[in-house]
């Protein structure tokens, strides 16, 4: 089955996000992590956390930013995955979940890191799972 553009544009945008973690001393655990619930685009840590990130790779000058596109749902499936993982991993350390924003430059094929959301959403209310 042939990628879409679509989808090769998000997997370079998630590539670009992996390497921005790195360089900023986090430590890549897992990227695209699938389990019944959705997927995660890069688990990763640091020494306080176990980090969950969204990668929202958007088209330069988009006018809606892609941090929009998390929504209630969404971090409800992302909450939903991140503790199975933290189960089948016996992962002590507490959960964080981050977005990190990745713009496309369709001029010049390029793509950087526009924003990193630190704790851009937290589990609560009806929805607490840990």
């Amino acid at each position: 089955m042939a990628l879409t553009k679509k989808k090769i544009i998000g997997n370079s945008g998630e590539k670009i996000a992996v390497k921005f973690l790195k360089k900023n001393k986090y430590r890549i655990l897992k990227t695209n992590y699938t389990c019944r619930y959705g997927e995660i685009d890069v688990i990763c840590t640091d020494k306080k956390y176990i980090i969950f990130v969204e990668v929202k790779t958007r088209k330069k000058d988009t006018l809606v930013s892609g941090v929009y596109a998390v929504n209630k749902k969404k971090q409800f499936n992302i909450f939903k995955s991140a503790h199975t993982y933290i189960l089948e991993n016996n992962v002590e350390k507490q959960p964080r979940f981050d977005i990190i924003e990745v713009e496309y430059n369709s001029v010049d094929n390029s793509y950087k890191v526009c924003e990193h959301y630190v704790n851009a959403f937290i589990q609560g209310g009806d929805y607490a799972i840990f």
